[in-house]
């Protein structure tokens, strides 16, 4: 039987003052050559225009965008008293990038949108209006209603996905706010997300190591035979396939990442790091643990070139791309 067409994905622009409106509109522009599906952005259609001349179509629903893929951008418009200029973040723009991303996401859940992509935004700028998550992915778990222990940070690219335990916090908290019970609620996400979001019926889960040479049987720490260790029997306990903990210094390599499909790192740069270097133009962040697709492009506002027409689209093509595959896998299962 074939497949029902799926619904364009939804877009949000991200901040106004930053590189989401430019790279989209790129996107579009590129579309062909970028293999992309139809998408719709959401956000204030100034902010593209004040970058791009490109032809904009302005629609009310996602499922419009289909017939208007062709022959613009299509953009669901948000109301906004003053637009924003490139470069020059403002409170209106924070408020109108945080409606961009809570509208992309409502339209998900109510099935309008195939999956959400959502645009870079400026923390800072967010907090100042009261904005109180972490990031985005902690911003879309609790709209969908899901924890965010049991929520997972991915980042994908061709040959290395990695995953961190913990995620922004400073180096010297990351050991206080390690458990087991983490490690195996982000390790759990992360295997069965593997399952449904990209397809693989048995995932391999390789674990790191906290401490230099994974803690050398306790001489240079404690925390893999006291807490992360305890995190993988409990998992292979249930049957999954994961490995570890094994010193972060000689997963990476290619020999190695041949041996699982997804490394489940115990901080922020230990994961970003190897997947930076491998991957910097197609890192895709997926957010695992959802009742929706959700990805992103592994980079921030860039506000120092917004409107300059120097920002790289293809990180932006690559969350693209991935979020239409992850929507299309969750399809046929």
């Amino acid at each position: 039987m074939a497949r029902a067409p799926m619904n364009p994905l939804a877009v949000s622009l991200g901040d106004p003052a930053g590189i989401g409106p430019e790279v989209i509109a790129k996107c579009w522009d590129n579309r062909d050559s970028f293999a992309l599906p139809s998408f719709v952005a959401i956000g204030d259609p100034r902010s593209i225009a004040a970058v791009w001349d490109g032809p904009i179509e302005v629609v009310d629903d996602p499922r419009q965008a289909d017939a208007a893929f062709d022959h613009g951008l299509p953009v669901i418009q948000l109301n906004v008293p003053q637009a924003d200029v490139p470069g020059h973040p403002s409170v209106m723009g924070a408020h109108t990038s945080l409606d961009s991303l809570e509208i992309a996401v409502g339209l998900a859940r109510s099935g309008s949108a195939s999956g959400v992509v959502t645009g870079p935004v400026s923390k800072e700028q967010l907090y100042a209006i009261g904005f109180q998550h972490p990031g985005q992915t902690e911003f879309v778990a609790e709209r969908c209603g899901v924890a965010s222990e049991n929520v997972v940070m991915m980042l994908a690219g061709p040959t290395l996905r990695t995953i961190p335990v913990t995620t922004h916090l400073p180096l010297s908290e990351v050991s206080s706010r390690l458990t087991t019970g983490l490690i195996e609620a982000r390790g759990r996400a992360a295997l069965r997300g593997l399952q449904r979001t990209f397809g693989i019926a048995e995932p391999r889960l390789a674990v790191s190591g906290l401490n230099p040479h994974s803690g050398e049987g306790g001489q240079l720490g404690n925390e893999e035979v006291e807490i992360i260790a305890p995190a993988i029997a409990s998992l292979a306990a249930e049957g999954w396939r994961v490995t570890g903990p094994h010193p972060a210094d000689t997963m990476f390599h290619t020999r190695a990442r041949a041996e699982y499909d997804a490394a489940l790192c115990m901080y922020h740069d230990q994961a970003l790091i190897p997947i930076k270097a491998l991957h910097f133009e197609e890192a895709v962040n997926v957010t695992l643990g959802l009742p929706i697709v959700r990805t992103a492009p592994d980079h921030g506002t860039a506000f120092d070139i917004a409107g300059q027409d120097r920002a790289d689209p293809r990180p932006m093509a690559a969350a693209i791309r991935m979020a239409a595959e992850a929507a299309a896998q969750r399809a046929d299962v």
